[in-house]
């Protein structure tokens, strides 16, 4: 190859890489800081809204390889104390209710269901879900009234990426890092500052498995029914009981 040849190659190399990287902030920025304030509050005042989203989860096997899991996920919101959310689809599909007095989980494949009695919040249900079922709702932090304290709680630094497209929605990239977890979030620009995406990479294990989830849909006025946080087990359904806490907690 000639030189000419050479330099045309390098040229072509430098269309491909982007203009600027990014410097890594060793405190929160506060344009970022304004931005995930802005956005967490907005989400934090409303009083009912849905979402579908995409997830992806990295499964590290024995032998480090990683695998990832991808799901689809919709939810109806209504503060304080109603939640529904549909995850997955096929053989693999889950469904959660709250209606401010009990939660349930239901599998329409296998016709199984748990329920249990819920706290008087979102928050404090979401908390439940996953303490007593195992169960971590993605976007959960975003349901939440306090989002901003939950999610900045320990974070050390905190900058802006830059501006990117989500969904074909324009966005503002940030990304944090807190002593365990370095997080991203894509904010959609404008009067509404709703996030569009988030990445959480877990940096205490030595794969660093990454959590991910992109939202494709917001509805700010969703119709809401009734029974639409209502759980009616259909004729045949299964109840499952579970273990009181004390009998699964660990050595029990």
């Amino acid at each position: 190859m000639t030189p000419f040849h050479y330099r045309n190659a390098a040229a072509a190399l430098l269309l491909l890489l982007p203009l600027a990287a990014p410097l890594q902030a060793q405190s929160i920025d506060a344009e970022a800081e304004r931005l995930l304030k802005s956005s967490l509050s907005y989400v934090g005042q409303l009083g009912r809204f849905a979402f579908s989203a995409r997830s992806s989860i990295d499964v590290v096997l024995k032998s480090g390889q990683k695998i990832q899991l991808d799901s689809t996920l919709d939810a109806v919101v209504q503060r304080p104390n109603r939640l529904r959310v549909r995850r997955g689809s096929g053989p693999d599909e889950v469904r959660m209710f709250y209606d401010g007095r009990s939660l349930t989980l239901w599998s329409p494949a296998q016709q199984q269901y748990v329920s249990l009695p819920a706290p008087d919040t979102i928050e404090q249900t979401i908390d439940l879900a996953r303490e007593r079922l195992g169960i971590i709702a993605p976007a959960g932090d975003l349901m939440a009234v306090n989002a901003y304290q939950l999610m900045t709680d320990g974070v050390t630094s905190g900058f802006v990426v830059g501006k990117t497209v989500i969904e074909g929605v324009r966005c503002d990239h940030l990304a944090f890092r807190a002593p365990h977890a370095d997080w991203q979030i894509w904010i959609e620009e404008g009067a509404r500052p709703l996030p569009r995406q988030m990445v959480i990479t877990t940096r205490d294990q030595p794969s660093e498995p990454q959590f991910g989830f992109v939202i494709t849909k917001w509805n700010l006025q969703p119709p809401i029914e009734p029974q639409t946080f209502n759980f009616v087990a259909p004729k045949g359904a299964q109840r499952l009981e579970l273990p009181s806490p004390e009998a699964a907690a660990p050595g029990k």
